[in-house]
C-alpha cells in the first residue's frame, strides 16, 4: 500500500506533518477530515524523500494575462474557484497553484504565489490573507479563520463567494442605472458651453453694427458669455482644486462625518443613501452569522466593513449593549437609524433562532427598493433634463433674437 506525506492543521491552528499508508489520496483526505484536520497538502512519498516532502509550486513560464490590476471580479472568481476545488477535496496549496495558472490578472497571479509561500512557511490561510489588507478585507480574513477553525473552509468560502457575487451584481446595477443620467448631464453642460462660447459671441459681433440699445436679457447673456470666455480655464482650475480639497477634507474624521450627515439630510436621496447602508449591513451580517461567526464578532467585522462612519458608530454602541446582555433588536431600535420593519424582522429572527434568514430577507427588500428607486429616478431624470435644457435654450434664443426684432421694427417704421 502506498505511503502519502501530508501537511495539515488541527482546529487550534497547529501545523501537523505526517506520513501514512492509504489506498489513495482521497481515502487519506477523508480519514484526516474525519479527525477534523484541515489538509494543506498531500502527495505520494517516495522512499528517498519519505516524510521530508515539501510542496513547491511550479510557476508556468508562459501565462497570458488579460490585465495587470486586481479587480473586484478577479477576487470573486478566485473565491468561487477556491471554494469549488476545496469542496472537491483538493488540498488548499494545490488549489491555489491551479488557480494561479488560470487567473486573468498578473498581480493576482503573483499574490496567490505569495499566499502559497506564506503557507509553506507555516502561516495559516487567514494569516497569509492578512498580509494583503489592500485586497482582502476583515470580512475575508475572519470568515476564512472561522472556516479553518470549524473544518468547513469550503462551505464558508462558498458563502463568501455568494456574498461577493451578490455585492458585485448589486453595485453593477447601481452603476448601470447612473450611466445614462451622467451622459445626459454631460451632454447638456457641453451644449450650454458651446452656445455660450461660440454662438452668443457671433450675435454680439452682429449687434455692434447697429446703433440700438440692447434689452437687459441680451446684455446679461453677452456679459455671461464674455465672463466664461475670459475665465474658463480659471473656473475649471478652481473647480478641480475645490474637488480635491473637498475630497481631502472628507477623508478626515470630522469631514467625513459632516459629509455623511449632509447626504442623509438631502430630501429623497437621503433615504436612498440610508437604504444602501442598511443593505450592506444586512448582507454582511447574514453571511457572517450563517458562516458560524458569533454575533458580537459579526458586529465588529461589519462595523469596519460597512464604509460609513455614522453607521460604524451605531454598530460600536450596539456591540457594547449586546455584550451587556441586551437583545440585538432592542439596541438597534434605540439607535433610531433603522425602520420599524427592520427591527421587527430582527426581533422575530432572535425569537425563532433564525437571524441569518431574517437578515437575508431584509437585504432582499432593500436591494429591490434601491433598484426600484434608481429605475424611477432614471425615468424621471430624462424629461426633467429635457425641460431644463428647453428653458435655458429658450431663454438664450429669446435674448439673442430680441434685438433682431427690435432692429426689424425700427427699420420697418
Amino acid at each position: 500500500m502506498p505511503k502519502f506525506s501530508y501537511t495539515a492543521r488541527d482546529v487550534s491552528g497547529k501545523k501537523i506533518v505526517g506520513l501514512e499508508e492509504a489506498s489513495s489520496q482521497d481515502e487519506l483526505i477523508n480519514r484526516l477530515q474525519i479527525k477534523k484536520l484541515i489538509v494543506l497538502n498531500i502527495e505520494q512519498a517516495s522512499e528517498e524523500r519519505g516524510a521530508e516532502f515539501k510542496f513547491v509550486g511550479q510557476t508556468p513560464t508562459k501565462l497570458k494575462f488579460k490585465h495587470n490590476a486586481i479587480r473586484g471580479e478577479d477576487l470573486v472568481v478566485f473565491c468561487r474557484q477556491l471554494a469549488t476545488l476545496l469542496g472537491a477535496a483538493v488540498t488548499i496549496l494545490k488549489s491555489l497553484d491551479t488557480i494561479s495558472q488560470q487567473v486573468a490578472s498578473r498581480k493576482l497571479h503573483f499574490l496567490i504565489r505569495d499566499l502559497m509561500k506564506s503557507m509553506e512557511a507555516g502561516l495559516s490561510f487567514h494569516e497569509a490573507l492578512a498580509k494583503h489588507p489592500k485586497y482582502f478585507t476583515d470580512l475575508w480574513i475572519d470568515l476564512v479563520e472561522t472556516g479553518e477553525a470549524s473544518g468547513n473552509l469550503a462551505g464558508v468560502l462558498n458563502r463568501l463567494a455568494s456574498y461577493l457575487e451578490r455585492d458585485a451584481a448589486f453595485r453593477s446595477k447601481i452603476i448601470s442605472s447612473l450611466i445614462y443620467p451622467i451622459i445626459l448631464l454631460t451632454a447638456a453642460v457641453g451644449a450650454l458651453l458651446f452656445l455660450t462660447i461660440k454662438i452668443i459671441p457671433t450675435f454680439a459681433d452682429l449687434f455692434k453694427g447697429f446703433n440700438v440699445d440692447l434689452p437687459p436679457l441680451t446684455l446679461a447673456l453677452l456679459q455671461l458669455s464674455n465672463f466664461i470666455k475670459a475665465y474658463l480655464l480659471l473656473i475649471v482650475g478652481l473647480l478641480i482644486a475645490a474637488f480635491f480639497a473637498l475630497r481631502a477634507y472628507v477623508k478626515t474624521k470630522d469631514g467625513r462625518m459632516i459629509f455623511e450627515q449632509i447626504k442623509f439630510s438631502i430630501p429623497v436621496f437621503g433615504e436612498f443613501y440610508r437604504a444602501l447602508i442598511v443593505e450592506r449591513f444586512s448582507s454582511g451580517m447574514s453571511t457572517l452569522i450563517e458562516s458560524g461567526v458569533p454575533i458580537l464578532y459579526s458586529l465588529e467585522i461589519t462595523e469596519h466593513s460597512v464604509n460609513n462612519s455614522i453607521m460604524a458608530g451605531i454598530l460600536h454602541r450596539v456591540k457594547d449593549d449586546v455584550r451587556e446582555g441586551k437583545s440585538l433588536s432592542q439596541t438597534l431600535e434605540k439607535s433610531g437609524f433603522f425602520e420599524p420593519m427592520v427591527i421587527q424582522m430582527i426581533a422575530v429572527g432572535e425569537e425563532v433562532g433564525d437571524l441569518p434568514q431574517m437578515f437575508k430577507r431584509i437585504n432582499t427588500f432593500y436591494q429591490e427598493y434601491t433598484e426600484t428607486f434608481l429605475t424611477r429616478f432614471t425615468a424621471m431624470f430624462e424629461p426633467i433634463m429635457l425641460i431644463f435644457m428647453g428653458l435655458v435654450i429658450g431663454i438664450m434664443v429669446v435674448g439673442m433674437f430680441m434685438p433682431v426684432f427690435q432692429i426689424a421694427t425700427i427699420s420697418g417704421g
